[in-house]
């Protein structure tokens, strides 16, 4: 059993830049691929950004490529999204998840991020 816990979510400029953390209970985290997703008022969920386990691979969507960097500390048991340059479009709830194989298994319960001109 594995528990996400997000924050570092807040109120920021457009231009600015936020850390967002994801930290984890449970002894095998560091077996887990985590990826940062978020929803914005009225949209789907969209994939944001992965990791894999041990910090090997990681991957963006286009929107926040070249802005964002995430990364992990297993020693920790914690995942950080780097948010660099927001954009107002970045405004939405961020939710980190985790996953063993092909699907996410575990999902934290949200931090809210917004961004103003």
């Amino acid at each position: 059993q594995v528990q996400l816990v997000e924050s570092g979510g807040g109120l920021v400029q457009a231009g600015g830049s936020l850390r967002l953390s994801c930290a984890a209970s449970g002894r095998t985290f560091s077996r887990y691929a985590v990826g940062w997703f978020r929803q914005a008022p009225g949209k789907e969920r969209e994939f944001v950004a992965f990791i894999s386990w041990n910090g090997g691979s990681t991957s963006y969507s286009d929107s926040v490529k070249g802005r964002f960097t995430i990364s992990r500390d297993n020693a920790k048991n914690t995942v950080y999204l780097q948010m660099n340059s927001l954009k107002l479009e970045d405004t939405a709830v961020y939710y980190c998840a985790a996953r063993r194989r092909v699907d996410y298994d575990y999902w934290g319960q949200g931090t809210q991020v917004t961004v103003s001109s």
